[in-house]
């Protein structure tokens, strides 16, 4: 619920900027707070922020530490209220299993973080402080992260603090009715309200409490180490941080390269699709029994967003050839870490688990992987939306939507291939569509579909997911 609250902070204080939510209250973040900042698989991909428990100062070599001169501002008054309703009614025919699903959600979302306040290290007398500071590079954080080409050091320069305390509730009304074997009443992902102190309302499932001075969203300054532990700040949003390689024959840096991707034009996108159109066919080319399996599994585990990312976190360290027990790296619910386990199970069984570092460029691993990496991806409103459209025929003519954007295109909602989507489902997928930048425009009988932002990737993220899912549900 913590991580909601902060990720939906950032998106409306600072969309697209530097800022970082915050993904636990229980992470001390402070100014110059060490941060990992982890490069993904794919490039579309935003970086993963791990705070660790040490600050500059503990990693500098030397007694004397660096005393940071800090401004501390007010920020913002944060109010709001928000509210939705989806409703949705399938009829879904899996192998072995028949789903009847109507569902009718609402949720009110009242946000008050109340004042809040802005820390800020002068990094001007950060710059003259590090001169001829050099950092210990045998401390044991240093060497685990240098370790890892994919990992480079960041530090808060900035963070945003809570000035009062606040809640942290939920309030959601469901009304779901499903008959069959396949069950699709899982959990929604959950809506956050924040408010002050005061009466909580009886409807709300889960209430959290924040304190005073806790975190919400930090952004960092990343550094450049060089390999005889002198470092460089990267004071520009463009310029990246890295560790030097000691081998001489190995000049320059590496680490997280932090150039945007923008792959959102129609033409970007549909090179980046073709690119990806392996993935794509080695799932199609599956068992019809165990692409039903999967698509069950997939459609369980995207109900709840802790399990989406635990589902990720697994799939991730088995793609680095690290085959950690279930246990120590989920943290959803028991029933959710059976949907992954059963995920997992297929995936051995397809025969094709493979690490692509073992030299198979397209395993089922990979396509499975790259599935999970976008629906992580994607926001609360386009997952459950998403949800909704989970069964095999409106997957499909999802799947013709997606086609559409990247070709520059037109359908007619008469073609027999469209007719899944129904005025309740058109309505959700045009939900879907817009929270991705992507919108639908019908006109009669035909639609069109077209790219509203022209940088970003949220349509390439849709596309991905949507194709993916339809892989599972091809003849199925």
């Amino acid at each position: 619920m913590f991580a909601s609250a902060t990720r939906n902070f950032v998106e409306e204080v600072a969309p697209g900027g530097s800022l970082i939510p915050v993904s636990s209250p229980s992470d001390t973040v402070g100014l110059l707070t060490v941060v990992v900042k982890r490069r993904r698989f794919w490039l579309w991909q935003k970086p993963k922020y791990l705070p660790t428990d040490f600050y500059l100062n503990d990693i500098l070599s030397g007694d004397s530490p660096i005393k940071p001169v800090v401004a501390k501002t007010d920020f913002i008054t944060y109010k709001g209220t928000y509210g939705d309703n989806i409703q949705g009614n399938i009829d879904a025919s899996f192998v072995h299993s028949n789903v009847n699903l109507e569902a009718k959600d609402s949720s009110k979302l009242q946000s008050s973080f109340g004042s809040l306040k802005k820390e800020e290290v002068d990094v001007q007398r950060l710059l003259q402080d590090s001169k001829n500071r050099v950092l210990d590079m045998s401390h044991c954080l240093i060497q685990q992260t240098k370790e890892k080409h994919r990992q480079v050091f960041g530090i808060v320069k900035e963070r945003i603090v809570t000035t009062q305390p606040c809640s942290v509730i939920e309030e959601v009304q469901q009304g779901t009715q499903c008959v069959g074997e396949l069950s699709l009443c899982g959990p929604k992902r959950p809506k956050v309200s924040l408010k002050d102190n005061g009466s909580l309302s009886k409807d709300s499932d889960v209430t959290m409490e924040i304190p005073i001075d806790t975190t919400l969203a930090y952004s960092l300054m990343e550094l450049v180490v060089k390999h005889d532990g002198r470092y460089e700040l990267c004071l520009m949003p463009d310029t990246t941080g890295g560790f030097e390689v000691d081998s001489p024959a190995e000049k320059g840096l590496v680490g997280v390269s932090g150039a945007p991707v923008h792959t959102s034009g129609n033409n970007c996108l549909q090179r980046n699709l073709e690119q990806l159109s392996d993935h794509f066919q080695l799932l199609s080319a599956l068992p019809v029994t165990m692409r039903s399996s999967l698509l069950q599994q997939f459609t369980k585990v995207m109900q709840d967003q802790v399990a989406v990312s635990a589902l990720q976190n697994v799939l991730d360290q088995m793609c680095l050839d690290k085959r950690l027990a279930l246990g120590d790296v989920v943290a959803a619910a028991e029933s959710q870490k059976q949907n992954i386990q059963a995920i997992l199970d297929l995936l051995e069984q397809s025969g094709q688990e493979e690490s692509p570092q073992a030299g198979q460029s397209t395993s089922v691993l990979t396509a499975l992987h790259l599935i999970s990496s976008a629906v992580d991806e994607m926001s609360s409103d386009c997952l459950a939306a998403l949800g909704i459209c989970c069964s095999p025929k409106v997957l499909q003519a999802l799947e013709l939507l997606v086609q559409c954007l990247s070709g520059k295109r037109e359908l007619t909602l008469s073609s027999t291939d469209l007719t899944a989507l129904t005025e309740e489902i058109f309505e959700t997928t045009e939900r879907l569509f817009a929270a991705s930048n992507v919108s639908l425009k019908r006109d009669g009988v035909t639609v069109k579909t077209e790219i509203n932002q022209p940088q970003g990737n949220l349509p390439l993220v849709l596309c991905i997911a949507v194709r993916g899912l339809a892989s599972l549900a091809h003849r199925v």
